[in-house]
């Protein structure tokens, strides 16, 4: 399912999940793979390493929801988080809700 470029995209089309086999949350369109954000987990830590929106998904905001619901799940699971990725830093500073995770 390659999507219109900028059209949005349907919820009910998105499904989020954390692979913890491979370390990443993935967020899907249609079942397939469209966006991750890849984590180290260490204690009570977890740091985002890389995130990244496959070509043809980018310019659609998938990239800010899954970065969203994987700060989300850190939140709720009570770990602080390192974003090491300039994309979850960008993120961060422009979303205040969620600086208080940072450490």
């Amino acid at each position: 399912m390659s999507p219109e470029p900028h059209a949005p995209l349907p919820d009910d089309a998105i499904t989020i999940a954390d692979n913890r086999d491979a370390s990443r949350y993935e967020l899907r369109v249609g079942g397939e793979l469209a966006a991750y954000v890849t984590y180290r987990v260490s204690s009570d830590r977890i740091a985002f390493i890389h995130t990244e929106t496959l070509d043809t998904f980018e310019g659609h905001g998938i990239g800010g929801r899954l970065v969203r619901f994987a700060l989300d799940a850190a939140s709720t699971r009570g770990l602080r988080v390192i974003p090491r990725c300039p994309f979850v830093k960008r993120y961060i500073a422009v979303h205040p809700e969620y600086q208080d995770l940072v450490g």
